[in-house]
């Protein structure tokens, strides 16, 4: 029990250092080679961030373990907004507003991850996610991918500290610290998890995928704090894409997953839709819309727990 509590505030340290590294990097590689922050905290550091999720998820479908693979891709996505993005706006509800001309870049990214969500709910109408689903999927992620990389920079007067080439190291450290953290807090909570007798279908759909969001929560709370908004919305924005599109694609290539209840899926897409408020309403309603995201999340929960408890 002591050990694993200690591996456990252990990974929270790596991730709150990593996520501090990596998100001076990020914002220092950007000013470099005049990348606009919401480009960068969609592409490089949302990549970043989702390594976890890449990992886990494809480990689960190699190994047979299909229902996992897709749990952990519904369950970061959820958490990703209606946890994470949701704090990070409640303490900051002015980040959108204050991101100045990366707000537009905002919308478009924010558009995408809808196109991202619409289109997997439309295959999934299919009733199979199978080898098919996965490629579309990843063609589909291609073609953003590209739509993101003709991006340039936006931003004029953004107070960003560059550190020259040491901007790569930063990034580099601060992903594996990230990573790492991630996995210990993960392996801390899923043993502290059965020491207190919790089934093992709750650990996947909520320790598991909520462990696998902690780099985009500690990043994203970074971000936050520094006043770098357009960094911390574009990492969930950028997340959510990779991981809709990216991980589950891979992981249906590598075997195929049934989709258990329609109710999941809804509650993706209304979870991604909610974030449009969080985008075009004033701070104080920000703040508000944020915390009723938070309650929902914590519903959610429960009704999980509720279902397996039934």
């Amino acid at each position: 029990m002591i050990v694993t509590i200690i591996v456990f505030i252990v990974g929270i340290a790596l991730l709150v250092k990593g996520a501090d590294l990596f998100v001076g990097g990020g914002s220092g590689l950007a000013l470099r080679y005049s990348i606009s922050p919401a480009l960068i905290g969609s592409t490089i550091i949302a990549f970043g961030t989702s390594l976890p999720e890449l990992v886990v998820s494809t480990n689960a479908a190699a190994t047979g373990n299909s229902g996992i693979a897709l749990g952990n891709v519904f369950g970061s996505n959820i958490a990703n907004i209606a946890l994470v993005l949701a704090l990070c706006t409640f303490i900051r509800p002015d980040m959108v507003s204050a991101s100045g001309t990366s707000r537009s870049a905002l919308v478009r990214h924010a558009a995408l991850m809808l196109v991202a969500t619409a289109a997997f709910a439309l295959l999934a109408v299919r009733g199979t996610l199978d080898a098919l689903t996965g490629g579309v999927l990843l063609i589909l992620f291609v073609a953003i991918l590209f739509m993101l990389l003709r991006e340039r920079r936006e931003e004029e007067g953004v107070e960003i500290e560059s550190h020259g080439w040491a901007d790569a190291l930063y990034i580099g450290l601060g992903l594996v610290a990230v990573v790492v953290g991630a996995q210990l807090v993960v392996n801390g909570a899923v043993t502290l998890a059965e020491i207190f007798g919790i089934p093992a279908f709750v650990i996947g759909v909520s320790v598991v995928a909520v462990g696998t969001s902690l780099p985009e929560l500690a990043t994203s709370l970074v971000a936050a704090v520094r006043n770098e908004g357009a960094i911390s919305i574009g990492n969930i924005l950028g997340s959510n894409i990779f991981n809709i599109l990216l991980v589950l694609g891979i992981s249906l290539l590598l075997a195929p997953a049934t989709i258990g209840s329609w109710t999941d899926i809804i509650v993706v897409v209304l979870f991604s839709v909610a974030i449009l408020p969080l985008l075009f309403a004033r701070p104080s309603v920000v703040r508000g819309w944020s915390a009723l995201l938070l309650v929902g999340y914590a519903a959610y929960m429960a009704w999980i727990f509720g279902a397996v408890s039934v």
